[in-house]
């Protein structure tokens, strides 16, 4: 095989995935920029604003098993270059739904920029852990996430004021303009989406032009090494720790997903944070940055320490920082708030691997149970924004808080195996996919 036919090393492969992994992080935070701007544009309540994360991650729930039948037929390369063409097109769609103005092609655009991440997810996920040592696939998937949240945290900072760039006004401040002026307003706000949406595109659309011109390894050997076909996904809800654990990664992705679908909206109110909408953006990235930096702590701590008890100690900080932001103002109130996404830093991945510990061959159908799980991003802050338009905003964050309470539980209490479980569990060391890198 000569140089030029020779695919590229592990290390660059790597490279490139993890620059996915980058860009699919920035854009599912880009959602929380979105939602205050288009409740501004179409003057909505929360719950009808909410609809936002509700399409996005409703999207994971649908796309996954399809997702996975792509994988399996065209291969792991070939469906990171179709998960990319397809978020591209989602993107671009944000063209003409700003154009209309119309919420309904928002939310179009929005679910085929998700299934688009959803099968980048399906793909790269197994890819990134096969691109190496077993033993190290670990080390790698970790980079993976840390890039990750690299992207949520650089996207909000970047390219929210680019959307929020005009002045926000209030539902009086429309109400009292004529219909001509709130038609003219609103397709105003609505347009400051299009430039920052067809840049990504044209973002995604050149990385998908890359990833294919690129030698990648083609890796298309089965993921699922040891799986056993007869296995039902009843099977692997019969163990507690499998149930728990789908529970908890619900209610998990959940509670972060909308506490960051919040936040703008919370540091504006004037006695939180009084900040215009595009400066309250800019703090995102210490909400979303806190997670970074936390995995790596959370990282060297789980060499010294119980996973289940830090996954405890972080859901119960998280829920006092909840508690604290719920019953303070100013300053206080608002640096609470951010600071959950530091706790939030090591609940998914450590949910999720309690939840398939010594699970052998079940463990690929435990795992597909859990990705679609993640749904949970689209229903907790459907209730969250139902609450805050009766309660308030400020309020609202129990619901987020209650759920940091069951991950509690199920650090101490319901993660944990029976004596009969853990003796008759089948074990198959190095089997079954590792935790996907989201969030």
């Amino acid at each position: 095989m000569t140089t030029a036919h020779r695919p590229m090393s592990n290390s660059a492969a790597l490279a490139v995935v993890s620059l996915i992994f980058f860009t699919w992080g920035g854009l599912t935070s880009l959602n929380d920029v979105l939602i205050p701007h288009l409740k501004a544009v179409f003057s909505m309540s929360y719950a009808q604003t909410m609809l936002i994360q509700f399409t996005f991650f409703g999207a994971y729930f649908l796309m996954s098993l399809p997702s996975g039948a792509i994988v399996a037929r065209i291969g792991y390369k070939a469906s990171i270059v179709t998960g990319l063409v397809v978020a591209a097109i989602g993107a671009a769609m944000f063209y003409p739904a700003a154009r209309l103005p119309s919420y309904g092609m928002f939310l179009s655009a929005l679910f085929v920029l998700a299934s688009g991440i959803t099968l980048l997810q399906v793909a790269a996920n197994p890819y990134i852990s096969l691109l190496g040592r077993p033993e190290t696939s670990h080390s790698r998937l970790n980079l993976a996430q840390a890039l990750n949240s690299l992207g949520t945290t650089l996207f909000p900072l970047l390219i929210g004021p680019l959307i929020l760039i005009g002045a926000v006004l209030g539902a009086d401040e429309i109400a009292a303009m004529g219909a001509a002026e709130q038609a003219a307003y609103r397709a105003a706000e609505a347009r400051s989406v299009e430039i920052p949406y067809l840049m990504l595109s044209a973002g995604l659309l050149l990385m998908a032009v890359f990833v294919l011109t690129m030698r990648i390894p083609p890796l298309r050997e089965a993921t699922e090494a040891g799986d056993d076909a007869h296995h039902t996904y009843a099977e692997a809800l019969g163990h507690r720790h499998v149930r728990w654990g789908v529970i908890g990664i619900f209610l998990y992705v959940g509670a972060e997903v909308s506490i960051g679908s919040f936040l703008i909206n919370y540091m504006a109110e004037p006695e939180i944070g009084g900040l215009s909408e595009a400066a309250a953006s800019r703090f995102l990235a210490f909400y979303w940055g806190g997670a970074m930096v936390g995995r790596f702590i959370g990282a060297a701590l789980m060499t010294r320490f119980d996973a289940r008890r830090l996954l405890a100690f972080a859901a119960i900080m998280s829920a006092l920082l909840l508690v604290t932001t719920m019953s303070t103002t100013g300053a206080l109130a608002m640096w609470s708030a951010l600071a959950v996404g530091l706790f939030n830093s090591i609940m998914f991945p450590t949910i999720f691997t309690t939840a398939i510990e010594r699970l052998g061959t079940l463990t690929s159908k435990a795992s597909s149970l859990l990705v679609m799980a993640i749904v949970g991003g689209a229903i907790i802050p459907l209730i969250q924004g139902a609450l805050a338009d009766v309660i308030g905003i400020q309020l609202a964050f129990a619901v987020p808080a209650v759920c940091y309470v069951y991950i509690v539980w199920y650090a101490l209490r319901g993660s944990r195996l029976s004596a009969a479980e853990y003796a008759d569990a089948p074990v198959a060391p190095g089997t079954g996919p590792r935790p996907p890198a989201m969030h």
